[in-house]
């Protein structure tokens, strides 16, 4: 199947077997790299990546990507572009897909990336929005099928707040690909119902799950288990408070890497406030008299953890969907 000129916005567009193929794509882009093989097939072609949310391993991922195929990037933050303040989304999409072979959105509202790819004329791919991050979980999926050598009749256990991009997106992918989806929050932390509909209908059809709960014991069985910060980037200060009452009981720690059994791995998309060696983390620690929020630096530094092999998959599988768009062919 041809995936060139694909957008890449969100998995929900795309099929099981797809997404499969951006996968097997990755693994082969993978073994290039790590043999040496050159595969900068893409020379003289150039990205624009537009960054309203800054990012180490998206950005990173997408220039080391980019250079590998053999192409330029132009790297453009909140203070050197005018995307949405001097000019329109829709006449930014158009002056930049005049200009580059395609363009990477990372921000805010998912209507934003979607009105980009409206206009562009060049495949736009989502380095994450409010609402999804997909190439984060093809990087997931990655990873785990590494280490589990499958992913179909996996359960995978999502602990903490399920509203947005991450909890949504592990929710899609495990329709998609026939794992068993759970995700544990308090009940205000719960995805939105909508989405939990369809997804269970796309699950339906590849023979798993959707649980939302708020039953810590849930994680029973788990394959893999999953978090993530509880505050994101552009949220209120004041929502610390608030989100480290709420969500401490779902903190994910051995207590609850014993519940899901010795098979159990565990994933964090990163950055991670594991332990206070960070400038937010030493301020929250004294705040609120805590060493360690969504995961214990236990879990986290033990051999569960593969949040290191997840983040270097950035790089590949982001790889794969662009010279999957792109319309790149290699021996």
């Amino acid at each position: 199947m041809s995936l060139k000129n694909r957008n890449f916005l969100k998995l929900l567009d795309f099929t099981a077997e797809e997404i499969l193929e951006f996968l097997d794509l990755a693994d082969k882009l993978k073994a290039m790299k790590k043999s040496g093989k050159l595969h900068d097939v893409l020379k003289g072609k150039n990205v624009a990546l537009i960054f309203e949310k800054t990012s180490t391993r998206t950005r990173c991922s997408f220039e080391i990507a980019a250079h590998d195929l053999g192409m330029g990037t132009t790297y453009l933050d909140p203070a050197s572009s005018q995307f949405g303040k001097k000019e329109s989304v829709a006449d930014t999409a158009r002056v930049l897909g005049r200009m580059y072979e395609g363009i990477e959105y990372r921000g805010f509202g998912q209507e934003l990336v979607e009105e980009l790819a409206e206009y562009a004329g060049v495949p736009v791919w989502n380095g994450l929005t409010n609402e999804f991050h997909p190439t984060q979980m093809l990087a997931d999926m990655m990873t785990i099928r590494e280490h589990k050598d499958t992913l179909k009749g996996l359960k995978l256990v999502y602990f903490g707040d399920a509203r947005y991009n991450m909890g949504n997106s592990y929710m899609v992918v495990c329709a998609k690909l026939g794992l068993d989806f759970v995700a544990c929050a308090p009940k205000k932390y719960f995805p939105d119902e909508k989405l939990v509909e369809t997804c269970k209908e796309i699950a339906a059809k590849s023979g798993s799950t959707i649980t939302i709960t708020e039953d810590i014991n849930a994680v029973k069985g788990a394959d893999v288990v999953c978090t993530d910060v509880w505050v994101s980037m552009g949220e209120p200060d004041e929502i610390w408070k608030e989100r480290i009452e709420d969500l401490m009981p779902y903190q994910v720690n051995k207590a609850v890497m014993d519940l899901a059994g010795e098979k159990a791995i565990f994933l964090h998309c990163l950055p991670s406030f594991h332990d206070l060696n960070t400038k937010i983390g030493m301020e929250m620690g004294k705040r609120f008299n805590i060493t360690e929020m969504e995961v214990t630096d236990e879990v986290f530094e033990s051999e569960a953890s593969k949040v290191f092999d997840e983040a270097e998959n950035r790089m590949h599988t982001i790889k794969a969907v662009i010279a999957a768009t792109m319309g790149a062919t290699f021996e």
